[in-house]
């Protein structure tokens, strides 16, 4: 075509996506294709999205050249559009980190219809639950708001959480939770999820984990199951997350079997011994997670470098083998493998831990000072190296109560040890202390502090 007026400036245009709070029909017509269109994998979604872009600028600028101007560039790209779904326009896709409630492969007629929960949750155990997780994790499935994997499910934490629980659709973080009863972070075991919902930005600000396990005993890091940015992440993580910790709330699935070893609601697992044949290589299950988590809480943690999990590994024989050397048992009896014996101790509290202390229940506190409250300072000879008493042991509990426990790797026990040094100091640190005011060793005042 020849150019006929010379005096016209050259025109150049940016390839632009509308604005993603706008609600003309234009917007709210190609965010629906853009959704309904995605395939299953990224292949050619950018090379069809430059075409789209491209045909829209072209028309723009056929629109200018015919002189139509603007009105006219605006009615050649705004094609009528469907009514809205209820609840206004769909939410962008790409710039959240969660899409809205849909069906399976996001074939859904009306999102509403997906948002109310079963009449009756679907039954999963809750080594399914991990295995589901562990699935993706192995697969690296990439993240993505708008995108479906091969299973139905959308690529974003919360179409992670549905497809590991088993739910008919993907949900969303503000969905996840009808499906669920809230718990406390006592009651978390591998299967639960830890739900962050940020009203100032309901979808860009939220997030969601499945809970895998304890890392240590003080319950301060865990094994996250988690849908994020590149791909499909299991990772050692603090609690309850890093970051917004204070504002994650733990769920448990309503439909949680109590087969395979599982427990359901708030009650607490069987303490039968679920027989030598669900330990071992091989063995893949929740007793194997159970077993993990009650070797953590009696000192075990060291050998861990993630996990507790499902997958039977050598972590566990290792920390089995230690516990049962810790009760004085030698040969067959110490061979790694739990038996009855070493089921009935971990699940009961009984014998020593493995780091020499005794029992798992919690010792009494020491004296309480009349009118303050607070117990009575032992005195500074009770800490430091070489100290072996409860005292250490009540003050390194204080510790991860108070949120400084992050040194431990195993503990608190009532033998002295460089965490407990380092988690004192931390405190100290906090409270403003330098030099020798902060040397990690409790006196009267950190004493106080740490106990009021």
């Amino acid at each position: 075509m020849t150019r006929t007026d010379q005096s016209a400036p050259l025109l150049e245009f940016d390839e632009i996506e509308p604005d993603d709070d706008c609600i003309c029909g234009g917007c709210c017509a190609r965010r629906r294709a853009r959704l309904r269109s995605a395939p299953v994998h990224e292949g050619g979604h950018a090379a069809a999205r430059s075409v789209r872009r491209r045909a829209a600028v072209l028309m723009a600028a056929v629109g200018t050249a015919l002189g139509g101007g603007a009105a006219g560039a605006a009615t050649a790209v705004a094609a009528p559009a469907p009514t809205p779904s209820p609840g206004g326009p769909a939410a962008p896709r790409g710039e959240t980190p969660q899409g809205e409630v849909s069906g399976l492969y996001g074939e859904s007629p009306t999102a509403r219809s997906f948002a109310a929960p079963r009449a009756t949750a679907a039954p999963v155990t809750r080594a399914q639950i991990i295995e589901r997780a562990q699935r993706w994790v192995d697969q690296k499935v990439p993240y993505s708001m708008s995108r479906y994997w091969s299973d139905g499910y959308r690529q974003d934490c919360s179409g992670f959480v549905s497809m590991a629980w088993g739910l008919g659709s993907s949900q969303t973080t503000w969905t996840l939770p009808d499906f669920a009863d809230r718990i406390t972070k006592a009651d978390l075991q591998p299967g639960d999820i830890l739900v962050y919902n940020n009203p100032a930005s309901p979808q860009s600000g939220s997030h969601v984990t499945i809970f895998g396990g304890w890392t240590d005993s003080s319950r301060t890091r865990y094994i996250a199951y988690e849908q994020t940015s590149p791909s499909t992440l299991k990772r050692s993580t603090p609690y309850a997350y890093w970051n917004n910790s204070a504002s994650y709330v733990p769920y448990r699935y309503k439909g949680l079997s109590t087969s395979n070893g599982g427990s359901s609601g708030g009650g607490s697992a069987s303490t039968a011994f679920p027989g030598a044949g669900a330990f071992g290589p091989g063995a893949n299950n929740a007793d194997v997670t159970r077993l993990g988590q009650m070797l953590v809480q009696r000192g075990g943690g060291r050998f861990y470098s993630e996990g507790p999990g499902p997958r039977w590994g050598e972590a566990d024989r290792r920390a089995t083998e230690a516990f049962q050397l810790a009760q004085g048992w030698r040969g067959s009896e110490a061979d790694g493998i739990p038996g009855k014996a070493t089921w009935d101790y971990l699940v009961n509290g009984k014998g020593r831990n493995i780091d020499g202390g005794t029992g798992g229940t919690p010792q009494p506190p020491p004296p309480v000072n009349p009118g303050t409250g607070v117990p009575a300072f032992p005195g500074a000879d009770k800490f430091g190296p070489g100290a072996n008493n409860d005292f250490v042991r009540q003050l390194g509990e204080q510790l991860v109560r108070k949120g400084y426990g992050a040194s431990y790797t195993q503990g608190p026990g009532p033998r002295w040890t460089e965490s407990d040094r380092r988690n004192v100091q931390a405190f100290q640190e906090a409270q403003g202390w330098r030099g020798a005011e902060a040397d990690g060793y409790p006196g009267p005042d950190t004493w106080r502090r740490l106990f009021s």
